[in-house]
């Protein structure tokens, strides 16, 4: 157990390297300054706990629970509320009683260490139903999140662990605790890196999901029928999915609508967010070139229909076919 969490804290350290040199948490318009800064954050601390982890792992004899660490324990939840809360729920405004968020972080050094480390969890417990209800929320859009939500069930899996092992730490030893929890932390850590390869666009999916539940109609003095005309227009006739900027306020200015209706529109119409809707149109449009146009090579199509990047057009046609564009033409160009 003690190599597999050296291992998992070294993936740890690299893979927060990786997320904040690459900018991963802070590429997707859907989130706010205040987000992508709480991810920064979170990041931050799960990486510094696991530096801390690994020190005592390699040096027993070092002080485990520094104020450091505890300090840290306690930033972890609300930098994941704070960072998450934008996509999960369309909260935007800041209030008074948010503050209290910090009150724990600002009084737990006062308390003796056998009270400080179960608080902290039990903290953290509170948080963790209040992802659960946020995602219990989203349940009608579940139909456009199959595979997502299975990746937020092992996250949520993870985090019920970190919550066990927590009110457990009085009857294991240090030891036990420190290397269960670099484990954990270092699982969450893979399945984050794993759910970014596999959904690039979660986060906007997620925050669309929100929108369409939280939100009220903008489509009242709309005729939804004659746009939907119009859209498929744009769609199938003129093509616009194959340009690479294509944003959601641009396809909504050729409609004449304002974004929160164009998006409104898709969400009810289609049952899914703008980005997977114009990634789906720019699929069928490479299937059928797979097909069509055999000496083609497969990065020729896939940025002919849209696509910045053969890496992006990989993952979206795996997302949505199945199976690799080559292993696609390969398999119906037999038959």
């Amino acid at each position: 157990m003690q190599l597999i969490a050296l291992l998992l804290i070294g993936f740890s350290l690299f893979t927060a390297v990786l997320l904040i040199s690459g900018n991963l948490l802070q590429q997707f318009e859907a989130q706010q300054f205040s987000s992508k800064l709480a991810g920064f954050i979170l990041v931050v601390c799960l990486g510094v706990i696991q530096w801390l982890n690994l020190q005592f792992i390699l040096d027993p004899s070092l002080l485990v629970f520094s104020p450091l660490y505890i300090a840290l324990l306690y930033c972890v939840a609300p930098c994941f509320y704070f960072y998450s809360r934008r996509l999960l729920t369309m909260q935007t405004k800041f209030n008074q009683w948010q503050i209290l968020h910090a009150l724990p972080l600002s009084i737990c050094l006062f308390f003796p260490i056998e009270w400080m480390l179960p608080l902290a969890f039990l903290i953290g417990s509170g948080y963790l139903l209040w992802l659960a209800r946020a995602v219990y929320l989203l349940r009608k859009q579940r139909q456009r999140f199959k595979l997502e939500l299975l990746a937020l069930a092992v996250f949520f899996s993870i985090a019920v662990s970190v919550i066990l092992l927590g009110f457990i730490w009085p009857l294991v030893s240090n030891s036990s605790f420190i290397i269960g929890y670099s484990i954990l932390v270092g699982l969450a850590f893979f399945a984050a890196i794993l759910t970014l390869l596999s959904f690039p666009s979660i986060t906007v999916d997620v925050a669309e999901a929100a929108q369409a539940t939280y939100a009220e109609s903008t489509l009242k003095n709309i005729d939804c029928n004659k746009k939907l005309v119009h859209l498929s227009q744009l769609m199938e006739q003129e093509r616009l999915y194959i340009m690479e900027n294509l944003s959601l306020s641009m396809l909504a200015e050729q409609l004449q609508l304002n974004s929160h209706q164009l998006s409104e529109l898709i969400n009810t119409e289609f049952k899914q967010g703008f980005s997977k809707y114009i990634r789906n149109h720019r699929i069928k449009a490479a299937k059928k070139l797979l097909l069509s146009e055999p000496t083609s090579s497969v990065l020729s199509i896939g940025l002919s229909v849209g696509f910045s990047t053969q890496s992006n057009f990989y993952t979206a046609f795996r997302d949505i076919v199945g199976m690799a564009p080559g292993q696609y033409r390969k398999q119906f160009l037999k038959q």
